[in-house]
């Protein structure tokens, strides 16, 4: 496969991090994004100390203007984007009935309106060149629903929906739209969760065991791959059969 440029949000940590290492690994251009730069840098060090190339840029998913300056820095360092990864996410958990109005936005600005403003920067490129691989991280949740999570929940089933009505609007110009689901992965926010809630995660995991970020990512790398060219509005579960 000859070398693309992927982009890769949400860079700096967990999966988004796991994400960008294994594309470089396979050979990719490497574009980080993430609210913060100090993290990407790490990051992207990491990458440049292993033989591949690595930018960096800040970007804000829940701001459109963020988007547009960071991808267009992107594209001038890089040239188009052939792969984008929207992983990006963020959690303002509380029961529907209390939930404030600012809870709920930011959530879905952020996860899913952040997601759709993103794909639609890299597009027109992907659109003339004829290629492209749009991966979005959706999360089992978005599939199964969860008690106290309404607001990321949508998102994430939001995320579903905007993978397969892509995938139709953009399959004609050889353009690939997937998700990846995953379970219970152990990542910065899964850390701080109180053990009893870990616990019976894990009791509902055939596998008895969470996901590494590693697990995410190579499902992720499949699909950006030429060996998933006739793969497209398929969400992938990646959860250890806890959702099946």
């Amino acid at each position: 496969m000859e070398k693309k440029t992927a982009l890769i949000t949400g860079a700096s940590r967990g999966i988004g991090k796991a994400c960008a290492q294994m594309l470089a690994a396979a050979g990719h251009r490497t574009v980080l994004a993430a609210r913060s730069t100090a993290k990407l840098e790490e990051v992207a060090d990491k990458i440049r100390s292993a033989g591949s190339e690595a930018f960096v840029i800040e970007v804000d998913l829940a701001s459109s203007e963020s988007i547009a300056a960071g991808f267009s820095k992107a594209a001038k360092e890089f040239g188009r984007i052939d792969i984008l990864v929207n992983n990006a996410g963020i959690t303002k958990d509380g029961l529907a009935v209390r939930m404030k109005k600012p809870d709920w936005e930011a959530v879905l600005n952020t996860n899913l309106s952040g997601a759709f403003y993103a794909i639609q920067h890299v597009l027109p490129a992907m659109m003339r060149e004829r290629w492209g691989r749009i991966v979005n991280i959706s999360s089992v949740v978005g599939e199964m629903g969860n008690p106290g999570q309404a607001n990321y929940v949508a998102s994430k089933a939001g995320l579903i929906g905007l993978t397969k009505s892509l995938a139709q609007e953009l399959g004609s110009r050889n353009i690939t739209v997937n998700a990846v689901a995953p379970g219970f992965i152990e990542t910065d926010m899964t850390h701080i969760l109180p053990e009893e809630l870990k616990k019976k995660m894990l009791d509902q995991t055939p596998l008895r065991r969470m996901g590494t970020p590693e697990d995410i990512a190579s499902a992720v790398k499949f699909l950006a791959s030429d060996e998933a060219s006739f793969i497209t509005g398929h969400v992938l579960d990646v959860n250890g059969g806890i959702y099946m």
